[in-house]
């Protein structure tokens, strides 16, 4: 099932998982990609790709958010963002716009996106929250304490669920305040910003009290480098980050189950098929009649 094309919100699928975004880095120094779809023909074919693996909505951003991260100019930015998005929305693909520009937010909402995805939460920029406010778009306000450049050495927290709870609340309310509408605000914990891998581990495992604030959620673990070290020694180096797939959607099917509105992936497939697998589980039941056609398959497929 996809969402493709469709414009009313919230976005859900009819197959009860929740909504996959599929991440198109349109940059040369992205932790996860490392450039390989800087150039916007390569973009807009990965745009594509991602839809057809079952992505619900295409993350398109053109500045690199990975600690030390510098950033590009206004004017780069919008040359690596512009033309992806409006081919994509011309195809009729759902996209959003990561970034944390107020003038690269609008010109791609005009390009055609209809989310904007700010992972500064309006912070950066402050022109981003009275622009999402006269759009209408729907935002995605992550909790967000400085830019790349230092945001590690902000990763101070006497209670890192209630500070990050407690400030995304107050990022929620200044929104609405504004005059963003409160049902068109989603709330992201911000893995890997300002947080060091047990801050992340403990936002998972008490993301419910993220959902209690009665906003959509949306999860970005995606092979962050706090699952890169799962299993490695103290002192040895994180797997790559393509390397960290399974991990991460391991991590979305968490989320899925608390009742996150959202995931945000690198690897559409992966992540599509835990959800599914574990939707299936859930919803097995002791019927004395199986269905005809996936017992012939079974009986055919599987063997030693």
């Amino acid at each position: 099932m996809s969402t493709r094309g469709t414009q009313t919100w919230p976005l859900r699928r009819d197959d009860g998982l929740p909504v996959v975004m599929g991440v198109v880095n349109v940059t040369p120094d992205s932790f996860s990609d490392g450039g390989e779809w800087f150039e916007p023909s390569a973009a807009i074919a990965h745009g594509l790709e991602l839809v057809a693996q079952g992505a619900d909505v295409v993350d398109v951003g053109g500045e690199s958010t990975r600690p030390g991260a510098q950033r590009p100019s206004v004017q780069e930015e919008l040359r690596r963002v512009l033309p992806v998005v409006e081919a994509l929305a011309h195809d009729g693909v759902v996209v959003s716009v990561d970034t944390m520009r107020a003038e690269v937010a609008g010109q791609a909402l005009r390009a055609g996106a209809t989310i904007v995805n700010d992972v500064s939460g309006g912070l950066a920029d402050d022109g981003m929250v009275a622009l999402v406010a006269r759009s209408g778009a729907p935002f995605v306000a992550m909790h967000w304490r400085g830019h790349s450049t230092d945001m590690q050495s902000r990763a101070v927290y006497d209670d890192v669920v209630t500070d990050v709870c407690a400030e995304l609340a107050q990022r929620a309310r200044v929104l609405v305040a504004a005059g963003v509408a409160a049902d068109r605000i989603v709330l992201d914990p911000g893995f890997g910003f300002a947080k060091r891998a047990h801050h992340n581990w403990l936002l998972l495992r008490h993301l419910d009290r993220v959902l209690d604030l009665g906003h959509p959620v949306l999860v970005g673990t995606s092979r962050k480098t706090f699952l890169g070290r799962l299993g490695r020694a103290d002192g040895e180096a994180p797997r790559p980050p393509a390397e960290r797939d399974a991990a991460t959607a391991a991590t979305s099917v968490h989320a899925a189950r608390l009742g996150a509105w959202g995931v945000r992936v690198h690897h559409v497939p992966s992540t599509l098929d835990a959800l599914r697998a574990t939707a299936a589980i859930d919803h097995a039941t002791d019927s004395a009649t199986e269905p005809a056609t996936d017992h012939a398959t079974d009986h055919a497929t599987d063997g030693g």
